[in-house]
């Protein structure tokens, strides 16, 4: 039983993308890479199998030409392009082929994702280690490519980044009292990722001193809007849950008792 025969081969208006004639019809579409790695040419017999094969060839081409494009954008890692190929509904055995491609020439490498990650953030943001390793896992880093990439995080500048971070936390939290001043500011570092002995340095070179006349005016601040909560009860219990709240915010009970004297008396 004779073969179907390829009879033209016809470039597409879209560059790169060819059509097939078999025994003069329209049969299929082809990429120029499948074109070239099955030497297609006008009187090749083309059997139902060979189609097939080509066919499927085309849609990893295709899927290929995909990923490279959302590449193109910047770095990805590899979970990312697989995500992103699954949602453009790629069958798995393409996926797969695309990605050890895409490992081949080095399109697709975590390690060099890690550690381009790291360098951003720390040329870019106030980030610390802690969340910059729950990121990378996020987008599929194994732990140990994670690792290898922090290292190039040195202690300087994760303490120079990290001293930065709390100077603006200082100055955010600066009406509270001086206690609560720098608890917030710990528990700041701590959720942008600081921790261990690079958290001790920051914290010692923010060198943080209370200012009396500063805490006092916080006092006051707080003093008086508690005051105002409180103006219902009787003056007693006024007296005591003012006095609560405001050690509750890390007041020193010796000027809270000099603000309840002022405020109170004076009304």
């Amino acid at each position: 039983m004779a073969q179907p025969v390829i009879t033209m081969i016809e470039a597409q208006k879209r560059k790169g993308r060819y059509n097939v004639y078999l025994d003069e019809q329209y049969a299929f579409p082809v990429s120029e890479s499948v074109l070239v790695e099955y030497r297609l040419f006008k009187g090749m017999e083309v059997p139902k199998k060979l189609q097939q094969t080509l066919m499927a060839a085309d849609n990893v081409s295709k899927a290929y030409q995909l990923a490279l494009t959302y590449l193109s954008h910047q770095l990805r890692s590899e979970m990312e392009v697989r995500l992103y190929l699954k949602k453009h509904e790629i069958p798995v055995s393409a996926r797969q082929q695309i990605i050890a491609k895409l490992q081949e020439l080095n399109l697709v490498n975590d390690q060099d994702y890690a550690a381009s990650y790291v360098r951003t953030v720390m040329l870019t943001s106030d980030k610390g280690p802690t969340v910059i390793t729950q990121k990378l896992k996020e987008k599929g880093i194994k732990e140990n490519s994670i690792e290898d990439a922090l290292e190039l995080y040195q202690t300087n500048d994760l303490v120079a980044n990290g001293l930065k971070a709390a100077q603006k936390l200082a100055k955010h939290y600066q009406k509270l009292s001086f206690s609560q001043q720098k608890q917030k500011v710990r528990l700041g570092l701590m959720q942008k990722g600081f921790s261990g002995e690079s958290l001790d340095q920051i914290l010692l070179q923010l060198d943080l001193e209370p200012d009396p006349e500063r805490e006092w005016q916080a006092l006051v601040q707080q003093g008086e809007k508690v005051m105002r909560q409180t103006a219902r009860l009787e003056a007693n219990k006024r007296r005591q849950k003012i006095k609560q709240r405001l050690y509750q915010k890390g007041f020193h009970l010796d000027e809270i008792n000099r603000f309840l004297d002022e405020q109170l008396t004076n009304q």
